[in-house]
């Protein structure tokens, strides 16, 4: 199973990954973001459900993945648009928009000011 984990890192900790997997340490799939309220902008409520429709679903069509979130296609296609530009979603080859993970793990700690 392909799993991602959504979570909140400063430079200097993707820095770091990013050396470890090039030194070969393997630490799984992240997709890293500055601060909470970057991550609640780019994962609003309706990405974050067509993200759960596209998990394990291989590459497809925006039209497809409008069906199967039951949206209208303008609409999912911005959504696909931002999670691109986000580094969220990929397209193949084909042009086809893909999320390829079998599953999501977000990871932040909500702390007092």
């Amino acid at each position: 199973m392909r799993t991602v984990t959504f979570s909140l890192s400063t430079r200097e900790s993707v820095t770091r990954r990013a050396l470890d997997a090039f030194s070969g340490k393997r630490r799984g799939s992240h997709i890293s973001f500055a601060s909470a309220d970057l991550l609640w902008r780019v994962l609003t409520s309706k990405r974050w459900e067509l993200l759960k429709v596209m998990t394990g679903g291989g590459a497809m069509t925006i039209r497809e993945a409008a069906r199967r979130a039951g949206r209208d296609v303008k609409a999912v296609h911005g959504d696909v648009h931002a999670l691109l530009a986000a580094g969220v979603l990929r397209k193949n080859a084909d042009g086809k928009i893909e999320f390829p993970f079998d599953a999501v793990h977000v990871d932040f700690l909500l702390k007092a000011a």
